[in-house]
């Protein structure tokens, strides 16, 4: 009997540790930045520097646990202005499921096919963390942070 008891604990606990990991990752440290908030603002980097956005109907997550959780669905009238930085090897990275304007395999395969470019909103927007684009055509921008490449390799002697 107090195998039985034994065995049923550790069922429990491993079911309740698996959910709250899943709760964690997909609610736990998510907050929706309100379209008034300086989080919600949209830079452009151009040749001649960061340009402000104006952003239609934003709507955006975040997170202080990583500088990866940022992500962004909005719009702009009349498309990006000239001179818009292109950015090499978009990874838009998944989001949570609840945050449904926003789909991550979509976008990647829309970059892929060219239907969307990316380019650079800033760079180093958090130390080696660069904010991507992704636009469309009819002024619909997805928005992600990813880890650049900018660190020196390791190993290398100067």
């Amino acid at each position: 009997m107090t195998g039985k008891i034994a065995a049923i604990a550790l069922i429990l606990a491993a079911l309740g540790a698996g959910v709250g990991m899943w709760y964690a990752q997909e609610y736990g440290f998510y907050d929706r930045i309100p379209a008034d908030s300086p989080r919600a603002q949209v830079m452009l980097q151009t040749a001649d520097g960061a340009l402000p956005l104006t952003a239609i109907g934003f709507e955006g997550i975040d997170a202080d646990s990583s500088p990866l959780r940022w992500r962004a669905c909005f719009r702009v009238e009349g498309g990006l202005p000239d001179g818009a930085q292109p950015f090499d090897a978009p990874t838009p990275l998944i989001g949570p499921n609840w945050f449904d304007c926003y789909d991550a395999e979509q976008i990647g395969q829309d970059l892929e096919t060219g239907a969307a470019r990316a380019v650079l909103s800033q760079s180093e927007i958090r130390p080696d963390v660069d904010r991507v684009l992704a636009v469309y055509p009819d002024g619909r921008i997805f928005g992600w942070h990813q880890f650049n490449d900018k660190t020196p390799e390791r190993g290398v002697m100067d």
